[in-house]
């Protein structure tokens, strides 16, 4: 920012906006905090009268640009600013990302396509609790529910299970096995700054586990928050979810957030008249902290620590109420399941002091999870650390990253499937070259990595990507991978422990591998005064040693194997964004997807994967009245479900299954704001689910066997959890913030 100070009795401000070439019209020109301003007219020219002395912001703003901020002071003389020169930014392509090439990148300028979910647009879209809920915003991917007990929930991309998903944390891949299933919950959304997804491997990159893509979360800057903020959800049913954070400044050159967040559903409800609570009942509490200092030349250095607790439970309704689930985990006869975690995660980065650019990433977690699932207990412990040694440098037109990368792992629980604790170093070796062939048109990036693990060998990761931009305002990427998936089987199918199945290893589960395509084209428009993106992407991965946990030879086992066939998932992603110039913007988004699975000669859709999606958000701004509203809704298309049986009367299974298909079903969430500046307080209310829409059956079979107690039957089974169970919810809060 720049400061400006002028001596004297009555004001006014004066300039002209352009682009730096051409003049901007209708450019919004403020005094932040007051009711002074003016819009630009058509030759670009602006001018606020009558201003009484003081110190002001100066922001002036427009669509497609970045917003321009000057301190003044006014003490009676007239200011002419001059030229006001704007910098483009059409609708967020100059957001800084990090994800494609573990650099930072403008979203135009990577030549690996990634889709940015801001802060601000969470705020105003639906205020979700966690990460898990904030994804329904992103076009092709989606919360896929993995049990009808205990809700346990993974993240799906372009239709691929939630155990291909690589789940970071500020470029860190902490999250991997065990954490996947229940740690995910645990990532308050008041901490996200910006949440960057890629489709497609990135194995190259991040590893294991980035077979259909990555989610990286961004955390926030302790230097750009409030000093302390404090908010507060609740809904219908009684939730209650709260956080509060205080961003200090320590000393001359450090800055930080200290956090807590705690999420409490204390309710039980069974409308579906299962016996089973519709609602996972759930005791949660994390604590963060973040720091980062101020350093010569810029270089980073941050660190960041989180402690994670939860206390999850369901189940019939003698197992809940009053919290007698404390008694009777593992009980025999009274079904319920009890989930306690406990996850603590340390990670940061360090650039060294040297001409040449070097930097450290790293991180350390543990997590522990004691549970039972009716009688059968699962005690899990996992340690992971890992580190990043990386090197950056131009040369000419080439920009090279090489990168040593090391990750240790401890992994043990109590289950046939692990003979021993699983204890391996896996070291690794990456780079990549990001060539521009031809400036700010043509731009290719290579690159490769090498992993060894004990008991696979090495495994090699290619990746190509292409970039090119025809025109300005239009972009073309081909992108060509490769990725790998070291099994856990807790986290390839939680029915494994759920439910009275038995489980049955046919073999030594190998390494899944996959092979990617993908081709994106971007174009930036304008109609009027009005500006907005269009994407549209095709995609194709193909696998091999696909694990396909077998349901159907027998009601009463799930037999696992490396398939001798193949996997596949091809499809096309579209979407639109558009802002006006008036106050009202919208993001829609499809996605048609075919994933299917072929053994034997037989082909298969894979289950749970949604023959289509769409999502779409519209929020409009009411300044005058400062209120913002927002609407988001989300088509699930047709999925594949396993096979399950009900029982008859005499508690033998009938002779046909439920429906092996689903139907489409929608949900949405309209959110009003009001935002009450003098305070610096923000009311929020809406509504989830406004139709009331369940899913039409139980989520769960055999809950009625008259031979056994509820949830003990041979025949039980929790896998049928495709859609909600329980109906419309409503939801308010207050948000406040100490600038």
């Amino acid at each position: 920012m720049i400061s400006v100070s002028v001596f004297g009795q009555s004001a006014s401000i004066s300039g002209k906006v352009t682009d730096g070439t051409d003049i901007i019209p209708f450019a919004n020109v403020a005094l932040v905090g007051t009711s002074y301003g003016s819009v630009s007219d058509e030759n670009g020219r602006f001018e606020i009268k009558n201003i009484p002395n003081g110190k002001y912001q100066l922001q002036v703003s427009s669509v497609g640009f970045r917003s321009y901020k000057k301190d003044i002071e006014l003490t009676g003389r007239s200011i002419d600013l001059g030229t006001v020169s704007l910098l483009q930014d059409v609708l967020g392509l100059e957001e800084v990302v990090v994800s494609g090439t573990i650099k930072e990148s403008f979203v135009t300028a990577s030549p690996v396509k990634v889709e940015v979910i801001t802060d601000e647009l969470l705020e105003k879209a639906a205020n979700p609790v966690n990460l898990i809920k904030s994804l329904n915003l992103i076009n092709g991917v989606q919360e896929v529910v993995s049990c009808g007990v205990c809700y346990t929930n993974n993240i799906s991309i372009n239709g691929l299970p939630g155990q291909y998903t690589a789940v970071l944390i500020d470029g860190s891949p902490i999250y991997g096995n065990l954490a996947s299933v229940y740690g995910l919950n645990g990532i308050p959304r008041q901490a996200i700054d910006r949440i960057e997804v890629i489709k497609g491997p990135n194995s190259t990159l991040y590893g294991s586990e980035a077979m259909a893509g990555v989610i990286n979360i961004i955390t926030k800057d302790p230097a750009n928050q409030p000093t302390l903020a404090a908010d507060i959800r609740m809904t219908s049913h009684l939730e209650t979810f709260g956080n509060v954070t205080w961003s200090p400044k320590v000393g001359e050159k450090w800055h930080a957030t200290v956090g807590a967040n705690y999420g409490f559903i204390p309710q039980y409800h069974d409308d579906n008249g299962d016996g089973f609570g519709d609602i996972v009942n759930m005791d949660r509490v994390s604590a963060f902290t973040k720091w980062t200092m101020k350093r010569k030349d810029h270089r980073k250095l941050q660190l960041m620590a989180k402690y994670y607790y939860e206390d999850r439970r369901n189940g019939v309704r003698d197992f809940m109420i009053d919290r007698a689930y404390q008694e009777l985990r593992g009980n025999d006869s009274i079904y319920g399941e009890s989930i306690y975690t406990h996850r603590g995660e340390i990670f940061g980065t360090y650039q060294l002091p040297t001409k040449e650019y070097f930097r450290i990433d790293f991180s350390g977690s543990y997590h522990n999870q004691d549970s039972y699932y009716g009688d059968v207990g699962y005690a899990a412990e996992q340690y992971i650390g890992f580190g990043n040694f990386i090197w950056n440098r131009q040369i000419k037109r080439h920009d090279l990253l090489a990168g040593l990368t090391a990750r240790y792992q401890y992994y043990d629980d109590n289950t046939l499937a692990t003979i021993k604790p699983e204890n391996q170093f896996i070291p690794g070796v990456f780079v990549q070259d990001e060539w521009e062939v031809v400036k700010q048109k043509f731009t290719v990036l290579g690159g490769v990595r090498l992993d060894y693990y004990e008991a696979n060998g090495p495994v090699v990761s290619p990746r190509l990507n292409l970039k090119w931009k025809p025109a300005i305002w239009t972009t073309i990427r081909a992108n060509f991978g490769t990725g790998f998936k070291v099994v856990n089987l807790f986290t390839e199918d939680h029915a494994f422990v759920t439910g009275q199945r038995e489980v049955v290893l046919e073999e030594k589960l190998k390494p899944e591998h996959s092979y990617n395509g993908t081709l994106s084209f971007n174009q930036v428009y304008t109609i009027g005064n009005s500006q907005g993106t269009i994407d549209v992407d095709g995609f194709y991965t193909y696998f091999t040693n696909k694990i396909i946990p077998d349901y159907d030879t027998d009601p009463q086992q799930i037999i696992y194997a490396n398939s001798n066939g193949h996997a596949q998932s091809w499809g096309v992603n579209a979407g639109i964004t558009h802002s006006f110039k008036f106050p009202l913007s919208l993001r829609l988004g499809f996605s048609y997807i075919s994933a299917t699975e072929t053994e034997n000669g037989t082909t298969s859709r894979i289950q749970f994967a949604p023959e289509y999606t769409a999502n779409g958000t519209i929020s409009y701004t009411w300044k005058k009245a400062h209120l913002d509203f927002a609407y988001t809704g989300n088509l699930v298309g047709p999925m594949v479900l396993p096979e399950v049986f009900d029982v008859d009367e005499l508690g033998n299974p009938l002779s046909e299954p439920r429906p092996t298909t689903s139907m489409p079903f929608y949900l949405d969430v309209l959110q009003v704001t009001y935002t009450w500046n003098k305070a610096n307080l923000r009311f929020f209310a809406g509504v989830e689910n406004i139709a009331g829409y369940v899913q039409r059956v139980s989520p769960l079979s055999a809950y009625n066997d008259p031979n056994s107690p509820s949830g003990f039957s041979p025949y039980f089974d929790t896998s049928y959890a495709y859609s909600p169970v329980h109906g419309r919810e409503f939801y308010g809060g207050i948000a406040w913030e100490l600038k």
